[in-house]
């Protein structure tokens, strides 16, 4: 599948930065998306259409989604009922967002499967979930890489909206964190659901058992970064052009920048760090209230359905 919004860049960090520091780390790579524009507006409405198409792979088990298979209408009123929108903070708020955007993204970029719905299990298990934001397996030529991914929706990306999510990230791939994670896959149904041949399915889980060293599974693990953001340049856009294009792919190039250099200098704290690989992706938007606002909004009329 393809993504609904432009790719602007999709590369290694090291074949596009400046920085000689970072021209030698090939476990990173950065990732621009961009809305479009119609009548000098950005499109909320497109946006709005993503996240809902993706809620329910999101917000609800793999057990639940078969059991409302044709009914789209409970299934969009079950999964804003596993919906949070608990924080009260205005740097947390909107997170389940992010999430269910990088669900999309993930499923339609790289080919992944959910192993773990997060929100759905967050609101279910809440002691076991913490943790990464989504778990996803890709496969590839009868193999498998795992994917701990991080999402946030920020107001901005400044140095001090990219120093938490540094902390946040390395965090994640300490080795009881990752263990925990490995014992939520195994634990859960989803896994033994997935469209995969049962010989694979068996690797996958043989490989992720809490007895095994985590080292071996290092070179496969990658963590996506999804950060939504509100972006001055993109409120003040009027239309889809190549000179937009290029500021944004510019802001963000600094932006990626900033954040690699500031995780590689706190790296030592994981072990086998150059094998697991990062993907920065940023995706800027207008006003983040106004996305957030509709969302809840929508979220609060599914919920009175039920």
């Amino acid at each position: 599948m393809k993504v609904d919004f432009e790719v602007l860049v999709d590369t290694s960090l090291s074949t596009v930065c400046s920085s000689e520091q970072l021209k030698t780390a090939l476990n990173k790579r950065f990732i621009s998306l961009i809305n479009d524009y119609e009548d000098g507006k950005w499109r909320f409405a497109k946006f709005q259409t993503y996240l809902w198409d993706n809620i329910a792979q999101t917000a609800l088990s793999q057990r639940e989604r078969d059991s409302l298979a044709g009914k789209s209408h409970s299934q969009l009123v079950e999964a804003a009922r596993n919906l949070r929108f608990s924080d009260a903070d205005e740097v947390g708020e909107g997170s389940e967002i992010a999430e269910i955007f990088l669900y999309g993204f993930m499923k339609d970029h790289f080919g992944a499967l959910p192993v773990v719905p997060k929100i759905f299990y967050k609101q279910n298990a809440q002691d076991n979930a913490k943790g990464a934001d989504s778990v996803h397996i890709v496969v590839k030529d009868d193999d498998f890489t795992l994917w701990f991914g991080e999402a946030k929706f920020y107001n901005s990306i400044e140095d001090k909206r990219l120093d938490s999510i540094v902390t946040s990230v390395l965090k994640s791939l300490q080795t009881d964190k990752l263990k925990k994670e490995n014992i939520i896959v195994t634990n859960v149904s989803d896994i033994y659901q997935l469209p995969i041949g049962s010989d694979l399915q068996a690797r996958i889980v043989a490989a992720i058992r809490p007895k095994e060293s985590i080292d071996k599974l290092k070179s496969r693990i990658n963590v996506p970064i999804m950060i939504l953001h509100e972006c001055d340049i993109t409120s003040k856009n009027i239309d889809l052009t190549d000179s937009y294009r290029k500021l944004i792919s510019s802001h963000h190039m600094e932006r990626v920048e900033a954040y690699y250099k500031k995780q590689l200098a706190k790296s030592t704290s994981v072990f086998k760090y150059s094998d697991v690989k990062f993907h920065v992706i940023l995706f800027p938007v207008p006003n983040k209230q106004a996305i957030v606002k509709a969302f809840v909004s929508g979220v609060q009329f599914y919920k009175s359905q039920g």
